[in-house]
């Protein structure tokens, strides 16, 4: 059916590029993660002037139980958002083709999103300034997010690589001979 449309067009169709549209090359040129990158971006600047600002105040206030368990979510929360920041920062490096997306993924060596819950338990926690707990509840929403694309993103990169590696090819080739079953 194409053929004949092209035919009776007198336009020819040849994709730019072959097979399916890869995820991780489409998400991080769309307006989704410009969003997400503007959504993250601004979590880390909001929980960087809380933690200087206001949240300084109010940690001072507490008491010694209260006090240590702010520090450590404290501290769990920046590292969680200086991943999200890494993350978003290489994934828009792909996006302006200042990277490929296979240099993305070696980056993830050095920007791991490791699982995170919060280290307080349920009791200390409750005992927080109510905003530490809003940001550490956005920033976990955020992380599971991120994670859950990143997968998807590093799924299609794998997929890309395989189907466009010669050498890769000819592994796959070999290996589907020698199986036995």
């Amino acid at each position: 059916m194409l053929k004949e449309l092209e035919r009776a067009s007198g336009y020819g169709f040849e994709p730019a590029v072959p097979g399916p549209v890869p995820f991780g090359a489409s998400f991080v040129k769309s307006e989704a993660f410009k969003l997400l990158f503007r959504e993250g971006m601004a979590l880390v600047e909001e929980t960087a002037s809380y933690l200087d600002g206001d949240g300084r105040t109010e940690s001072n206030g507490l008491g010694r139980g209260a006090a240590l368990a702010y520090a450590s979510e404290s501290m769990r929360l920046t590292t969680r958002l200086m991943q999200i920041a890494s993350w978003l920062l290489v994934q828009r490096a792909v996006a302006e083709n200042e990277i490929t997306p296979a240099q993305a993924q070696r980056e993830k060596d050095r920007v791991r999103l490791a699982v995170q819950d919060q280290a307080a338990s349920d009791a200390q926690f409750a005992t927080l300034p109510e905003r530490i707990r809003d940001l550490v509840a956005l920033s976990l929403r955020l992380h599971a997010r991120i994670r859950h694309l990143d997968k998807l993103i590093s799924r299609s990169v794998e997929t890309e690589t395989v189907r466009t590696s010669p050498v890769a090819q000819q592994q796959n080739l070999l290996r589907s001979i020698f199986e036995i079953g």
